[in-house]
């Protein structure tokens, strides 16, 4: 009766095990969700609030842009034709540096009182505080776009009314590449010591395939077709799910010092 009763109770003890395992994965799954979603959610509110509190990075970059574009027109007189082909370009070109100028403090403010230190030390997942940031970025970017984007159909001649929603479609793949690939290296280059000649380095390089495609994509619209290009359409969404998977599969590493 002996091992009979032992085995009994080795079954009961299994059954027991089997049972508390099952009912903790949800519990895992429930603490990881919240130690990454609603992070990000309070960062990118307190992204938000504080720069609408003060407008540095928005007023630098509208200035920045639109100074650009302005030069740009008074540059060179060009025809219908021509304006539809070089100002989706120069469009881009404006935007990205304007970009590079706006990701670089993403990280370098959070050092002034450690804040960043402090975040890391926070039971959430380091890849909260950089979807928080990239969310931020995108918001101030698209934000920006929008303001100038009347300026720059009047100074160039383009009508938008047309193609507005396809080119609402390509101005965000766009900057969510840019948002994306500019917040990961404003994270890496926090700790360096010329971190503001290293983000153009690290930025222009990566972001010159997804600058292609964009223009590419924006000079379609302003054909005589007006339509959305599916390949390079297709080749920005890629870009995006590619470098946003990197970004959360290495984000812990980007936050150590």
């Amino acid at each position: 009766m002996a091992p009979l009763s032992q085995t009994r109770d080795q079954t009961a003890a299994r059954v027991s095990a089997d049972e508390a395992g099952a009912a903790s994965a949800p519990v895992v799954v429930t603490i990881r969700r919240s130690t990454l979603l609603r992070p990000a959610v309070a960062l990118l509110a307190k992204e938000l609030r504080t720069e609408f509190r003060t407008r540095e990075l928005l007023a630098t970059t509208l200035v920045f842009v639109l100074m650009v574009l302005v030069l740009f027109s008074f540059t060179f007189d060009p025809t219908a034709a021509e304006t539809r082909r070089f100002a989706p370009g120069l469009l881009w070109l404006a935007l990205l540096f304007a970009g590079s100028l706006m990701l670089h403090p993403s990280f370098t403010r959070e050092q002034a009182n450690d804040t960043l230190a402090a975040l890391r030390l926070a039971p959430i997942e380091p890849v909260a505080i950089l979807a928080a940031k990239i969310a931020a970025n995108l918001c101030f970017l698209l934000l920006a776009e929008l303001m100038l984007l009347p300026i720059f159909a009047a100074l160039y001649n383009l009508s938008l009314l047309p193609v507005i929603g396809r080119l609402v479609v390509v101005l965000f793949l766009g900057t969510l590449g840019l948002a994306t690939i500019g917040t990961v290296f404003s994270a890496v280059s926090a700790q360096a010591r010329m971190r503001e000649l290293l983000l153009p380095l690290l930025l222009l390089p990566l972001m010159a395939p997804a600058l292609i495609a964009s223009a590419e994509a924006t000079v379609g619209l302003f054909d005589d077709s007006a339509a959305l290009s599916p390949v390079w359409t297709t080749f920005l969404a890629a870009f995006d799910v590619m470098f946003l998977t990197v970004t959360w599969l290495f984000g812990e590493y980007l936050l150590e010092e």
